[in-house]
């Protein structure tokens, strides 16, 4: 009787355990990996920016361009010399490379990113994995079955 009576103490425990733990973690590990994934976006255009002015499709005097001051607001710049540009290396740091120096460091910062966007995802693989024994648990405890699953139908519009 004891058990029976502590069973949806149980219930309750994992329920918690599923919402306040493991779906907070997900979300958190999906978010981590948003972020890295626009900044491997920034990469990679900074990248593409780059091998076009490697290629001379982009000249490297007389550059006009616009630069965002904060919250989305633009002016026009001119840059006299594009030989030499200053990339941001973290921290608040910047250091002034040449093209091949730049594509140099983008390509293993690139690398580096994918890396860590790899082993989040792998991680988030196994928050899901946690997820789906607990609600498979939960349903040992409360007695329910499987639910059968729908076939899914066309639907056909006219």
């Amino acid at each position: 009787m004891d058990v029976l009576a502590s069973l949806p103490e149980k219930v309750k425990q994992y329920e918690l355990f599923l919402n306040d733990v493991l779906k907070n973690d997900l979300r958190k590990v999906l978010d981590g990996r948003d972020i890295l994934y626009s900044e491997m976006a920034e990469h990679e255009q900074l990248k593409s920016t780059v091998e076009k002015f490697q290629d001379g499709s982009i000249s490297n005097e007389n550059v006009s361009t616009k630069v965002d001051l904060g919250c989305n607001f633009y002016v026009n710049a001119k840059i006299p010399d594009a030989s030499m540009i200053f990339i941001a290396v973290g921290f608040g740091f910047y250091v002034e490379l040449t093209h091949a120096e730049a594509l140099k460091f983008i390509n293993t910062k690139c690398d580096h990113l994918q890396n860590k966007i790899d082993r989040l995802t792998l991680d988030a693989g196994k928050i899901r994995a946690d997820i789906k024994i607990v609600i498979e648990g939960l349903r040992e405890l409360q007695g329910i079955s499987d639910i059968p699953t729908k076939v899914p139908q066309r639907d056909i519009c006219f």
